[in-house]
C-alpha cells in the first residue's frame, strides 16, 4: 500500500507570517502522498471581534451561532485556507483547498443540544474517502478547512482534531496511513516542564497507567483517545509532535501494540 502522511495544525501555526512559511517548508518535504487539516480559531475570533460579534466558549470549544458560522466559513473556509493553498504553491505543491460540502467530502450532524447549545457544530458521520483517494492519486494534496456540511443546506463548524482523525480512519482502507497531530510540545512529555522527557511511544496498556499515574492529563486524554481509536481500526501509526518536527521521525508514536 502507498504511503499517505496526514498532518494537522493549529490555528496559531498557520495565522502567522513566518510560523505559516516554516510549516509549508516542512510539510513540502514530506515525500509521498500528503493532506493537511488547518484551524484557524484566532483568526476567526479576531474577525469577529472588528465585526462587533461575541465569541463564545465552553470548555475550550466555540459557540456557532447563526453570526459565528459565517464569520468561521469566511475565515477557515477562505482566508486560511486559500492563504495555506497559495503558500504550497510556492513550493510546488499543487495544493487543492476544501471544505466537507465541496465534492460531499464530509457530511455531518448538528450537535444534539444537551448541557450546552453549541449551535452550528457538526459531528462528522460520513467521509467520501473514494473520492479523496482519487484525487490524492492524481498528485493533488487536499487541504482541508474545519467546516462540514449537513446536506440539507448548511455549513457546520467542525474540530479539525477531529476531522484529521476521520479523514485518517477513512483513507486507511486506501493507503498506509501516517496521522501527525502537531501542537506545542515537541511531544507527550513525561515531565510537562522538561521539554527533553518526550514519551516515545504509547499503546493502549501504557496509555492507562500514564493516565493513572497522573503524567497524561486534561486535553491530552481525549486527543490520545481518539489517537489509539485510529490505530485500532487501520491506521498505522499517530505521530504527536511539534509542527517543526513533522519529517524528521521526532514526537511520540501511538500505535496499536
Amino acid at each position: 500500500m502507498e504511503k499517505l502522511t496526514i498532518v494537522k495544525v493549529g490555528g496559531k501555526i498557520v495565522e502567522e507570517e513566518d510560523s505559516l512559511k516554516q510549516l509549508l517548508k516542512d510539510f513540502s518535504a514530506i515525500e509521498g502522498s500528503k493532506l493537511l487539516v488547518h484551524g484557524g480559531g484566532r483568526s476567526a475570533t479576531r474577525l469577529a471581534e472588528q465585526l462587533g460579534i461575541e465569541s463564545r466558549m465552553v470548555n475550550g470549544r466555540r459557540i456557532t451561532d447563526a453570526d459565528m458560522l459565517r464569520v468561521v466559513t469566511m475565515v477557515y473556509g477562505g482566508l486560511v485556507n486559500k492563504n495555506i493553498v497559495a503558500g504550497l504553491q510556492a513550493f510546488g505543491v499543487n495544493a487543492l483547498g476544501l471544505t466537507g460540502a465541496d465534492m460531499n467530502l464530509m457530511r455531518s450532524d448538528k450537535r444534539p443540544v444537551k448541557e450546552v447549545d453549541y449551535g452550528f457544530v457538526g459531528d462528522v458521520k460520513e467521509v467520501n474517502a473514494g473520492l479523496l483517494a482519487t484525487l490524492i492519486g492524481q498528485d493533488i494534496v487536499p487541504v482541508l478547512a474545519p467546516l462540514t456540511h449537513d446536506k440539507q443546506g448548511h455549513m457546520l463548524n467542525t474540530n479539525a482534531d477531529t476531522i484529521a482523525g476521520e479523514v485518517a480512519k477513512a483513507l486507511a482502507d486506501y493507503f498506509d496511513v501516517t496521522l501527525v497531530y502537531c501542537f506545542e510540545k515537541r511531544g507527550v512529555l513525561r515531565n510537562e516542564n522538561d521539554e527533553e522527557s518526550v514519551i516515545p511511544e504509547i499503546n493502549r496498556g501504557t496509555f492507562g497507567q500514564l493516565v493513572d499515574e497522573g503524567i497524561v492529563q486534561g486535553g491530552m486524554i481525549p486527543k490520545l483517545e481518539n489517537s489509539l481509536d485510529a490505530v485500532d481500526v487501520g491506521v498505522k501509526e499517530v505521530i504527536i509532535t511539534q509542527a517543526t518536527q513533522i519529517h524528521t521521525g521526532g514526537g511520540t508514536k501511538i500505535k496499536k501494540f
